[in-house]
């Protein structure tokens, strides 16, 4: 167990500094909370507004709040908490685990064809029920997030996914594929539990200067399962004809899975916490302030859909992933297509792509914790996944494999690099509605995107060839890059968080305790 930073007052016997919430008569209450002599906040609350407020303009009646000093959190200190690396490092863990399991069959969709006697189409769906799963689910696992918090969400994801590999144990007979179906439709459940909380996490429990840094690495681990998904099956599951020595090692690569999903989920019971003991950010202090009981999810999802910027994010969010999402599938039959019986080669292509996106994840985070540039950096990558996109298509069928682990490495650098700026640029612009809905959408969009565009370009390749069906991506790659230049830099969280002059801390460190200033509320409002 990772214990908490001990507060100020243990640490030095100096009284805890009160916040803006409680300290300045300026603060006035919440419309939903006006009725209540203090705010009571309640832990699986997350930072979402009622529907009455607008994320731009606030109508605040006379009447102080003050939050409750009896909720497991204390709204008057600014802290970050040491066991913040530990929540966000399990989760990723699961989360890699989840996107293992989501493309291990596509990675040698060839194999599994032949052992199955199924067309590969069927194993397309393999993957492509992850994607089509998460559609109908959001709403309802959203809305599970804002009632019962981040701990049961990751409780459940994590069990779901565990769940998911253990029955696919039971389909290692050629006749058994609807058996593996099964258990890739509950590991693509439990994915709807994991996908739209990186944002979240980061926000709940990470400091204002490391909110896009912790959401790459969260992220990250969701990439490098897909790499490690790449590499490791055409590893363990050679191309052989004998259907009882395939089965074996097919089985050697389930055992291996449902047991590290198992202690991910022990991991996950005793490490994962619902929030931290104190705000870790000025701007989550005053989510935690405007949050309510009475807020109506239906409320926030139309003021997000109205939001200009945020709608144009989720198309280009998802023109991108599900670009990367129609590659991850059908890669495998792209190189062997091009080059017979490079199974393995085939893998570390797409362990090339996601190894090379997810230190472009990381720069792009740390990038944004310290430049605060969201529209610059993501206009700017979008625009280099298109580059390297027409570079890997004219490059597919020259002949040397080489070639094509460099290219499709530059290309994969900036196109898997895009996701986690898509998840910090839609909270900044949607702030301070509910991190999980915003991930969520864009989510959506993916999915709905990578099935699209995964059965596309799979008729695309069957019939006409691997260039015509690229050629089919980069042209809704041009598309996202023309519509990624007309969203506006509206980055509402950095105001929330935006020091003045006389309120700053005397200290930059997050981890001592700060002051919020009183004039944030009126300068984001």
């Amino acid at each position: 167990m990772v214990n908490e930073e001990p507060n100020q007052q243990e640490r030095d016997g100096t009284p805890l500094q009160t916040s803006a919430l409680g300290e300045n008569p300026s603060l006035l209450a919440h419309p939903s909370v006006s009725a209540h002599p203090s705010v009571s906040i309640h832990p699986s609350v997350s930072a979402h507004p009622s529907s009455s407020v607008q994320p731009s303009s606030l109508d605040l009646p006379s009447g102080l709040a003050h939050p409750s000093s009896s909720g497991p959190e204390d709204l008057s200190v600014i802290k970050v908490s040491k066991r913040r690396w530990a929540v966000v490092l399990v989760f990723s863990c699961y989360s890699m685990c989840n996107a293992f399991q989501w493309i291990q069959y596509g990675s040698i969709n060839n194999i599994f064809m032949n052992f199955y006697g199924v067309s590969a189409f069927a194993i397309d769906w393999l993957s492509m029920c992850y994607m089509l799963t998460y559609i109908p689910l959001l709403l309802p696992v959203a809305w599970l997030l804002e009632k019962f918090g981040l701990r049961t969400i990751a409780l459940t994801g994590s069990a779901l996914n565990c769940l998911g590999a253990w029955v696919k144990l039971g389909s290692l007979k050629p006749h058994l594929f609807p058996v593996t179906v099964l258990g890739q439709v509950i590991c693509s459940v439990a994915q709807v539990f994991i996908l739209g909380m990186p944002s979240r996490i980061a926000s709940v429990w990470f400091g204002a200067n490391e909110v896009s840094t912790a959401c790459s690495v969260a992220v990250f681990g969701n990439q490098l399962g897909i790499a490690i998904g790449f590499l490791v099956p055409p590893v363990l599951v050679p191309n052989i004809k004998d259907q009882d020595k395939l089965a074996y090692h097919i089985s050697i690569m389930f055992y291996i899975i449902a047991g590290v999903a198992t202690l991910l989920f022990i991991l996950v019971i005793i490490v994962f916490k619902e929030k931290p003991k104190h705000p870790p950010s000025r701007a989550q202090s005053l989510s935690y302030a405007l949050a309510s009981p009475d807020a109506s999810y239906l409320s926030s999802i139309v003021r997000l859909f109205k939001n200009l910027n945020f709608v144009l994010l989720i198309i280009t969010y998802g023109l991108n992933a599900g670009a990367f999402y129609a590659l991850s599938t059908l890669l495998n039959r792209m190189v062997i297509l091009h080059y017979p019986g490079e199974e393995l080669n085939a893998g570390r292509i797409g362990l090339t792509i996601v190894i090379a996106g997810m230190l472009g994840a990381m720069i792009s985070g740390l990038w944004l914790d310290r430049t605060k540039t969201y529209k610059e950096t993501t206009l700017v990558v979008y625009i280099m996944t298109l580059v390297g996109m027409v570079v890997y298509t004219l490059t597919l069928n020259l002949g040397h494999l080489w070639v094509v682990f460099i290219t499709a490495g530059a290309m994969g650098f900036f196109m898997t690099g895009y996701l986690p700026l898509g998840f910090e640029f839609a909270v900044e612009l949607t702030y301070p509605e509910s991190e999980g809905m915003s991930s969520g959408l864009l989510n959506v969009s993916a999915q709905v995107f990578g099935i699209i565009f995964t059965i596309s370009q799979g008729q695309i390749i069957d019939n006409y060839g691997t260039r015509p069906g690229n050629i089919f991506l980069c042209a809704f790659l041009t598309l996202g890059a023309v519509l990624t230049a007309f969203i506006r830099a509206d980055l509402r969280r950095q105001k929330a968080n935006k020091e003045t002059p006389e309120n700053k801390p005397p200290e930059e460190d997050e981890s001592k305790t700060s002051k919020a200033p009183t004039g944030v509320l009126e300068e984001h409002f």
